[in-house]
């Protein structure tokens, strides 16, 4: 088989998680301008319980397969790899159903204790069973990320995209359109903005089964790489490295997705006794200003954030098979140069964007949601805070993988745990002084932390010396291209469509060109 390379598939990752995050915003987007802010509430109720779960059970699953296969393919072992990807169907497909089943139980008291009713809990049923079909897909994306196949990965995270635009919208605006008659079959829902949320999150497990179906496809079709070696591990010395390598990451995920929680729990019921914004929101009843607060910074200021983040996330895919061979061979050089493609590569993608999107916050998020001018007006600020955070978490992932990858599993799941200690206090301290924008600050303020920790232990561990020109110079860069930017815009008009096209590219060729004037040729290979 030909083998692709760090940077092909990291590419390869990239441009699908792109796709796949356009295709979520035309899902989030319009899915938000239908329910609002406390129909949102719903919606992020049951994603904050589903994303916890998910974590545990899912996330490590995809890393686990594809280091196990990747070493099993280094030495000839195709049959072995076989056995992996059995043996990881059956042990994670049967931890996927009691994970869905006792999401499904807890769906009322959890609803009740986040939102303070029950408006959430059908929204939480619904998002049950996705977490099975996640486990066959994670399995199979990592079997053939480990053949150095990054092509499956990206198809299914674009087939998911589609079927969740598709199924969800239709499905939450057919809710929307036909209300009065479809709360008469189903008066346990809540109201109309609850169950149109249930019906938009289907949309999601419908995606999930559409990325799994699509890999039984592909398994049928295609053949797999035929070897006449024939040594195979045991089925239990197999299955105990499977949960002993995805454990750690699972749980480490966990932690990092404790920080919806926390923001879930902290911001609903903080400001309940807080007067800051009581009256400033038109239809909003006092009892339903907790929600709406809290289901406008997680439906505009966190899919906003959530958008780089998670492509420069695919980076550490790429990265880990890279840095297992470079740490394998014991190749000082590959290891370098594997880390610093991979760090470098997320810093020049994560801090223009970061920039732009803290300049131009009004103008993304009056054009992305015009509909919401009372959740657009609360959520400026609040994403303009959250800035630092999407930089350090770009540059995070790759190193949690890296650190995966050079045998610091569990060196994450303590990074991450420090860094929601950091989260909780500041939201408990900074909430009650300043409103949702504490919740955006001590967010930005974790993931610094965390960034910083990752970096300390990684660097200690291989003895890489940090190369801090380099990234000073993209630094400036994005400096350069945010003041550029934000002139363009000034220079505009009042069109927001027009600002941020003037923005774009102004600021755009300016970095470019100030990148290469600072780096020169080490902007093509560190």
């Amino acid at each position: 088989m030909k083998k692709q390379t760090f940077l092909k598939g990291s590419v390869i990752l990239m441009a699908s998680a792109a796709a796949a995050k356009v295709l979520g915003a035309l899902f989030r987007i319009p899915l938000t301008n239908m329910l609002g802010g406390v129909g949102m509430s719903c919606f992020s109720c049951a994603y904050s319980f589903f994303m916890p779960v998910y974590a545990l059970i899912v996330t490590g699953i995809s890393s686990a397969v594809a280091r196990m296969t990747a070493s099993c393919v280094a030495l000839g072992m195709y049959a072995n790899a076989k056995r992996i990807r059995r043996l990881a169907l059956v042990i994670f497909t049967a931890a996927g159903f009691p994970a869905g089943a006792l999401m499904a139980l807890l769906a009322v008291p959890f609803s009740v204790y986040s939102v303070g009713s029950t408006d959430a809990a059908t929204a939480i049923v619904m998002i049950a069973p996705a977490v099975v079909f996640s486990c066959i897909s994670a399995v199979e994306r990592g079997y053939y990320e480990g053949l150095s196949n990054m092509y499956p990965t990206a198809v299914s995270q674009v087939v998911e995209g589609i079927v969740k635009v598709a199924a969800g919208l239709w499905l939450c605006g057919y809710v929307v359109g036909n209300g009065d008659c479809l709360i008469r079959l189903f008066p346990w829902a809540g109201d109309i903005r609850a169950l149109a949320a249930a019906a938009g999150i289907l949309g999601v497990t419908l995606s999930t089964a559409g990325a799994a179906l699509y890999f039984a496809v592909l398994r049928f079709f295609s053949g797999t790489p035929d070897s006449s070696e024939n040594t195979l591990e045991s089925r239990r010395s197999i299955a105990c490295q499977l949960v002993r390598e995805a454990l750690p990451v699972g749980a480490g995920a966990v932690v990092t997705n404790l920080s919806a929680l926390i923001d879930m729990w902290t911001i609903i019921g903080l400001i309940s006794y807080s007067e800051t914004y009581t009256g400033r929101f038109e239809g909003v009843s006092a009892g339903e200003v907790p929600q709406f607060v809290y289901g406008s910074f997680s439906g505009i200021a966190l899919t906003v954030f959530n958008l780089v983040p998670s492509v420069t996330n695919m980076l550490g895919k790429g990265a880990l098979t890279c840095i297992a061979s470079a740490k394998g061979c014991g190749s000082p050089e590959a290891l370098r140069r594997g880390t610093y493609q991979a760090l470098f590569t997320a810093a020049v993608i994560a801090v223009p964007a970061s920039v732009g999107l803290g300049v131009m916050a009004p103008e993304v998020l009056g054009l992305l949601f015009p509909r919401q001018s009372d959740e657009v007006s609360l959520c400026i600020s609040s994403l303009r805070f959250l800035m630092p955070a999407m930089l350090c978490l770009c540059m995070a992932y790759p190193l949690f993988s890296m650190l995966q990858a050079v045998g610091k599993a569990s060196a994450p799941l303590k990074i991450m745990l420090a860094g929601t200690v950091v989260k909780l206090a500041g939201n408990l301290l900074l909430i009650p002084l300043v409103g949702v924008d504490g919740a955006a600050v001590s967010t930005s303020l974790s993931y610094i932390f965390i960034l910083a920790a990752a970096m300390r232990i990684y660097f200690r561990e291989t003895g890489i010396a940090p190369e801090k020109g380099m990234f000073l110079g993209v630094v400036y860069a994005g400096a350069m291209c945010g003041g550029t930017a934000y002139l363009a815009a000034e220079l505009a008009g009042d069109s927001n469509l027009l600002r941020i096209a003037a923005a774009v590219l102004t600021g755009g060729s300016v970095y470019a060109a100030v990148l290469w004037a600072t780096l020169g040729r080490k902007t093509k290979a560190p």
